[in-house]
């Protein structure tokens, strides 16, 4: 295992039982679960919308891993994260996306600017862009800080749809100018029944806080209520984000 020392979660490399190389987020990290959830929310979402995600899979981690790990804080993240963990597909060899030396195709800038509009994705900045070039490609990764109204239920549904002031420091927003077909095409993409088979992905696991007395199926069901809810604000979200454009010029 090779540790990833990017941000807060601190992810690793490692190889798994089928051969290949995943970066591991694991759930003994700074905001738990969560962040596990949102990265597969928000990775299934945007597959489901045509754009290029890493696949991700469940890494099941036993007691075992790690005990030879001579940094005590990676050995207390391991030992904290057994049980069930995301990976993400490894892609060798990508870069990472750079605006000042790639311009993407409009509808494309768009549809990402649509998807992080929809899971209020806070993290797609110029500061870190969450995208990588690979075979030419763009790719998605890292959606661990969308939907960050689980870190406080109360008033979830005001909040789906209220304001999401961050899509002004969205990296793509200067080349996200077909926003109205964007939005027609991600809407005949997405549904409540898209949404609920996304939602039915989050292990019973993952589920269980002790800071909730919900059952998991109650918590999926609010996850589930706050994109339906939000979706259907979508015309409001990507005029939020073309008033934030023009303040651009």
């Amino acid at each position: 295992m090779q540790p990833l020392r990017e941000g807060g979660s601190l992810p690793a490399l490692a190889e798994a039982d089928d051969g290949f190389k995943y970066v591991v987020k694991f759930r003994g990290g700074g905001h738990g679960v969560k962040t596990l959830i949102t990265e597969l929310i928000g990775g299934e979402i945007a597959r489901a919308l045509g754009l290029k995600v890493p696949e991700l899979v469940f890494a099941e981690l036993d007691e075992c891993f790690g005990r030879t790990e001579g940094d005590e804080e990676i050995q207390d993240l391991l030992k904290a994260s057994k049980g069930l963990n995301l990976g993400l597909h490894f892609l060798s060899g990508a870069f990472t996306y750079d605006p000042a030396v790639t311009r993407l195709d409009p509808l494309l800038a768009s549809k990402i600017v649509w998807l992080d509009s929809f899971i209020t994705n806070v993290d797609r900045s110029f500061r870190n862009t969450n995208m990588l070039i690979w075979h030419r490609e763009l790719w998605l990764i890292d959606h661990g800080s969308c939907l960050y109204f689980q870190y406080n239920w109360d008033g979830w549904e005001e909040k789906a749809t209220g304001p999401f002031q961050y899509i002004k420091d969205h990296v793509l927003l200067p080349q996200a100018t077909l926003m109205e077909e964007a939005d027609r095409i991600c809407r005949e993409l997405i549904n409540d029944d898209k949404i609920q088979e996304i939602v039915q992905l989050i292990p019973d696991e993952w589920l269980k806080w002790e800071s909730q007395d919900e059952t998991p199926d109650q918590l999926r069901s609010v996850y589930f209520g706050f994109l339906s809810r939000r979706l259907n604000y979508s015309e409001q979200f990507i005029k939020e984000a073309q008033d934030a454009a023009e303040t651009l010029i």
